[in-house]
């Protein structure tokens, strides 16, 4: 079976990110979202397992010692890592697969995935970026500035990312992202041309 392929969509808080990927997923059939782990606790809404498996510290560490996660890192104070099995038990399976993650984890998935597609999704500006934090009435002052400052040292490692998409608005940012999955898939992979050429030797 043809192994699926691997999105990395990264961006500083605020830029749409989440938004973006609900809607690529919504509209893209075979595609799923990998599922991160976090220490951070439930902001309203949100369900263990769906949005994020939500641990500990002491359990997170504990999953990163024993190499359940593929990459990890902290941000904003609080650690997020991938989990290894279910990540590649779903490459493997042929679907495709997101991962809603920073520019750290980006980068190792990058070392470890040299065929993953890293897309980095930005605000218009950073003035932008600030109003739409301040808008979401869920950070205090001293967390929206760290919010700004690590989006001035993200949107500063995007060169490192294959696709760029300035988020103004999101029907269009959606429908770039959609071109993106197609355009990936479209492309003629060693393993998808020895399946052609399978196909064709059986038509002879």
């Amino acid at each position: 079976m043809v192994k699926g392929n691997l999105f990395v969509i990264s961006a500083p808080s605020g830029a749409g990110k989440s938004t973006l990927s609900a809607e690529l997923l919504r509209t893209v059939p075979g595609i799923v979202y990998s599922i991160s782990v976090t220490t951070r606790s439930p902001r309203v809404g949100e369900v263990h397992g769906r949005e994020y498996y939500f641990a500990t510290e002491q359990e997170f560490f504990r999953r990163r010692d024993a190499g359940d996660l593929i990459e990890f890192a902290k941000v904003h104070g609080f650690w997020y890592g991938t989990p290894k099995a279910e990540l590649e038990k779903t490459l493997a399976e042929g679907q495709d697969v997101v991962l809603d993650i920073d520019v750290q984890g980006g980068r190792q998935i990058k070392k470890l995935y040299p065929s993953a597609i890293l897309i980095f999704i930005a605000p218009p500006s950073i003035e932008e970026l600030e109003k739409r934090l301040r808008g979401r009435s869920q950070d205090d002052e001293a967390t929206i500035q760290m919010r700004l400052e690590n989006a001035r040292k993200e949107i500063d490692a995007a060169g490192d990312y294959e696709y760029l998409v300035f988020n103004k608005e999101i029907p269009e940012s959606v429908f770039r992202l959609q071109g993106i999955v197609w355009a990936v898939r479209s492309r003629m992979r060693m393993d998808l041309l020895a399946k052609l050429n399978t196909a064709k030797k059986s038509l002879v």
